[in-house]
């Protein structure tokens, strides 16, 4: 409760500035992983709303600033709303309702004024989800508070959502007079249940051979559907360049993506662009060679 560990952070955004890096800073605000300690006071109750606000104006300080310079963009607020529209009723929400959402930007905005600023959030293809982004996006901008674009999280899979859905979503943030950043891209190869659509951790199943099929290796009718889908998505995403600003993966490799134990545990996933002996999945690059030459 009394310190930072700047550890893994100070190493993140070194490496950034030795690889010349546009780095990104992931999250300021989220309703997940935040301990009960800040949303309480001594005696285990509630605190009120202007204490929240206090305490989370420091540690956006705190952090903001330390890297403040060195973070070319901020995801300052994470998935606060729920897939009709509404906002999500996160501790946050429930003592401080939506102004916590514009105070974390406002702060984010006095502690660096050069950083941009996003919002962003899972499943913003579905338009009712996005209603609601957009017009509190769109009030924030009235009122003076910056936000700079909309981060539409990329967790795919391989036959949803449709194109069409993802490109409206893209025109219509665009329309609304914000860019589009396409965020935590990654094609989960994997059957998964009908109730686990986009990066809602709040969901989780137990392994089964029906959701783990492939732990011996991607099947070769998979892996061709991969490389397709992924020259699918850059395509479209080439075609809204003056839209997008930029495009980022979320991992490294097949190893450590987070899709190995989301929605299902302890599967064996194939959603990134390198496998894991960190080599290139030449059938996903030449697809992608392919568009970039289109």
């Amino acid at each position: 409760m009394d310190r930072f560990d700047f550890e893994f952070g100070d190493d993140y955004v070194d490496l950034g500035k030795k690889l010349g890096a546009f780095t990104i800073g992931h999250c300021l605000v989220w309703h997940q992983q935040v301990p009960d300690w800040v949303f309480e006071d001594e005696g285990g109750d509630l605190v009120g709303k202007n204490e929240l606000l206090s305490r989370m104006g420091d540690h956006i300080a705190a952090v903001a600033g330390r890297y403040k310079g060195r973070i070319d963009g901020w995801d300052v607020v994470n998935e606060a709303f729920n897939e009709d529209g509404s906002f999500r009723e996160s501790k946050w929400y429930n003592v401080a309702g939506k102004d916590f959402i514009k105070v974390a930007f406002r702060k984010a905005h006095e502690v660096d004024p050069e950083a941009e600023l996003y919002y962003n959030d899972y499943n913003v293809w579905k338009a009712s989800k996005r209603k609601g982004i957009l017009e509190l996006a769109k009030e924030m901008k009235a009122e003076g508070i910056r936000v700079d674009a909309i981060g539409m999280q990329g967790h795919y899979m391989l036959g949803s959502p449709t194109l069409e859905d993802i490109e409206q979503g893209i025109i219509e943030i665009s329309e609304a007079g914000f860019k589009v950043v396409i965020t935590e891209l990654d094609v989960d190869v994997l059957p998964r249940p009908s109730s686990a659509q986009g990066a809602d951790l709040n969901i989780n199943f137990a392994n089964s051979p029906e959701y783990n099929p492939f732990v011996n290796g991607i099947s070769p009718e998979a892996k061709v559907k991969l490389a397709q889908r992924y020259a699918d998505l850059f395509q479209l995403f080439q075609k809204h360049k003056d839209k997008i600003s930029r495009v980022t993966l979320w991992g490294l490799h097949d190893g450590k993506s987070w899709l190995n134990n989301f929605p299902v545990r302890g599967r064996t996933n194939y959603p990134l662009l390198f496998d894991r002996e960190l080599k290139l999945k030449e059938d996903v690059f030449e697809k992608l060679r392919e568009v970039s030459e289109q």
